[in-house]
C-alpha cells in the first residue's frame, strides 16, 4: 500500500477550499486594480480556478481575460507580479501558516467548450441527432 493513499484520488477538500478562498481573494485584489502593470491595465481578468499543492505552498491561478486572445502577455505580467501579489494577500490569507508562491497559467477550459460545442453543432453532428430522435 501507497504512503499516500489519497494520492490517485485528486484533491483533498482542504485544499479545494483554500484553492477558493485563495481563488476570492486574489479576484478582489485584481477588481481593485492594485497590480500596477501597464499589459493588465484596462484588462478584465477573471481567475476561473485556483489549484493548491498538497502542502498547500503553491497557488497555480488560471486566469481568462475576456476580449484577448493572446494570454501570454498577460500571464508573463502577472507571474513578474507574484511576489507583490504574495505581498498584498498576506494580509487576507493571514490565517494559513505558510502563504504560497503564486504561478499563473491561461484557462483554455473556455476554449475547449467552444470546440465541443462548435462539433456539436456540425451537420455531421445534427443529422445524427435529428435521426434518434425519430
Amino acid at each position: 500500500m501507497s504512503r499516500f493513499a489519497g494520492a490517485d484520488q485528486g484533491p483533498s477538500q482542504r485544499q479545494l477550499r483554500v484553492g477558493e478562498h485563495v481563488r476570492h481573494a486574489l479576484t478582489q485584489l485584481l477588481q481593485r486594480g492594485e497590480v500596477a502593470d501597464p499589459e493588465l491595465d484596462g484588462v478584465v481578468l477573471s481567475v476561473t480556478e485556483v489549484r493548491m499543492s498538497p502542502d498547500l505552498k503553491i497557488a497555480t491561478a488560471y486566469v481568462t481575460a475576456f476580449g484577448h486572445e493572446d494570454m501570454a502577455p498577460l500571464v508573463k505580467a502577472l507571474a513578474r507580479n507574484a511576489k507583490f501579489i504574495r505581498g498584498r494577500l498576506s494580509r487576507e490569507l493571514g490565517q494559513m501558516k505558510y502563504m504560497p508562491d503564486f504561478r499563473f497559467r491561461a484557462d483554455t477550459s473556455f476554449d475547449n467548450f467552444q470546440k465541443v460545442d462548435a462539433l456539436l453543432k456540425s451537420p455531421h453532428v445534427a443529422r445524427d441527432l435529428d435521426g434518434d430522435q425519430d
